[in-house]
């Protein structure tokens, strides 16, 4: 019988060395990555290893407040709390804004945390406000009874952002348990993608400069994805714990347990997580269809990002299917092969889609007439919907004055009163100017009317000495 002998240590150490250092490499850095816990005496640390910084002696973030601004402790077991930020919590009585330092301009992730506890002074789901960046408007009359973690990417182009948080009326109050505000990288969103029009799609350019608001984060047919396992700190959420009709009887569920083969020029990991594309609902029938549907606030651009992998074909070019929005065709016979060149390869499209009254939002996989009958005939893997800004006001409706931050107004109102003096002197030079010109008009009329009449000259010395002219008048 042969002996077994033990392996080497040493390729073992240096193929653990070479994982960690790729791993390693991998990780997304960003050059903004500001995290603070409102309210809170000390340090928070969340299972994604992150550690958010108290908002009273934060170095990177600065309070400014226009009213009292109450810390809050949370009275119930931190044990049942969801996350170590929402034991505590900062209520603003009177308009208030965090500002920021800006390292890298560009797109920027701000993610709000908001868990409306109930303390013996407050009552946090009783709350409604505003929120802004800047001047844009992120939320507007905004309250929650439950925790809610809202996400926005806004475009950054100073050297700072204050996140403004302004009461709705006099007698109510804002409050905020988390701020992020982390650079986004530059691949997340592209420029260009495809406008989907009610007969036709057509090329949308400028993507990359507009703002959105995070709606759904679906990780199709796999379980719940976690900030820890995504490098954007990121959840993903399975299709059962949203509130999307779902109509795909005929499908299954497949799991890839491989390697995820990430192009140089294709999706990232920053665009969607391992987890995500090992995973996917496929189509098991060619004569049936899968459909989401979303009920949308009406009349309003989003943003549907669909995410693809095929990592359930057993050979390249052997699954073609078709994408449908709102029952129009906007994808025929996709091969995933084709735009990737190999199997286990992420994808993903990006539509821009604007819906109608109705505000129902439908996506449709459905198989191709090429496809063949052993074949795969269709899948998805994730899918992500954003509200996109209609105006330059915001995300949520136009700007209204109490939006604005009492610092802002004053400034405004500062700089109107300085240029007041300014303003007068130039009007007053206008003035001027205007006197000058016409009284330069009436000689210019009285000379030339002078040249044009007959005169004689007398022969006679003017009491000077000097020649005297007199005019005559024909009449």
């Amino acid at each position: 019988m042969a002996t077994s002998r033990n392996p080497s240590p040493l390729p073992c150490a240096f193929l653990l060395i070479s994982l960690l250092f790729s791993s390693s490499s991998a990780l997304f850095s960003p050059s903004d990555n500001h995290l603070i816990a409102c309210g809170s005496s000390s340090a928070a640390t969340l299972e994604d290893h992150r550690v958010f910084q108290p908002d009273s002696t934060c170095g990177y973030s600065h309070l400014h407040s226009y009213g009292p601004k109450v810390s809050l402790s949370s009275v119930v077991d931190s044990s049942l709390l969801p996350s170590p930020l929402h034991g505590k919590a900062r209520v603003f009585s009177r308009s208030a804004s965090y500002e920021f330092h800006i390292k890298e301009k560009g797109a920027h992730l701000i993610r709000l945390h908001f868990y409306p506890f109930t303390s013996s002074e407050y009552e946090l789901s009783s709350a409604l406000f505003h929120v802004s960046a800047g001047e844009f408007s992120l939320l507007t009359n905004f309250s929650t009874s439950v925790p809610v973690l809202k996400e926005f990417i806004v475009q950054v182009d100073t050297d700072s952002i204050s996140i403004n948080f302004i009461p709705a009326e006099d007698n109510l109050f804002a409050f905020v348990n988390a701020i992020e505000v982390i650079s986004a990288p530059r691949d997340l969103i592209l420029d260009i993608c495809s406008l989907v029009k009610p007969d036709r799609v057509e090329k949308f350019e400028g993507l990359s400069k507009q703002s959105f608001e995070t709606l759904y984060r679906l990780n199709i047919g796999g379980l719940k994805v976690t900030p820890f396992n995504d490098s954007l700190w990121r959840t993903w959420l399975p299709e059962n714990e949203v509130s999307v009709k779902f109509d795909a009887a005929e499908s299954k569920i497949e799991s890839f347990s491989g390697r995820i083969n990430y192009l140089k020029y294709g999706a990232s990991r920053e665009v969607a997580p391992d987890n995500v594309y090992q995973t996917a609902r496929v189509i098991g029938d060619s004569s049936h269809n899968m459909t989401w549907e979303f009920s949308l606030r009406p009349e309003n651009r989003y943003l549907v990002r669909m995410h693809f992998c095929d990592v359930v074909s057993m050979a390249l070019n052997e699954m073609y299917f078709n994408i449908y929005v709102n029952g129009y065709l906007v994808n025929k016979d996709l091969d995933l092969s084709h735009v990737t060149g190999q199997l286990a390869s992420p994808y993903y499209i990006d539509f821009v889609i604007d819906t109608d009254n109705s505000g129902l939002l439908k996506i449709t996989i459905g198989s191709s007439n090429i496809s063949k009958t052993n074949w795969v005939h269709g899948l998805l893997n994730g899918l992500e919907i954003f509200k996109m800004n209609n105006t330059d006001a915001g995300l949520d409706g136009e700007i209204p004055i109490s939006m604005l931050p009492e610092g802002i107004v004053r400034r405004g109102i500062g700089e109107f009163m300085m240029s007041l003096p300014c303003g007068f002197g130039f009007a007053i030079l206008l003035v001027a100017l205007f006197v000058l010109v016409m009284k330069w008009r009436t000689e210019s009329r009285n000379s030339l009317a002078m040249s044009h009449l007959p005169s004689v000259a007398l022969e006679g010395k003017s009491a000077k000495g000097g020649y005297q002219m007199v005019s005559k008048v024909e009449i």
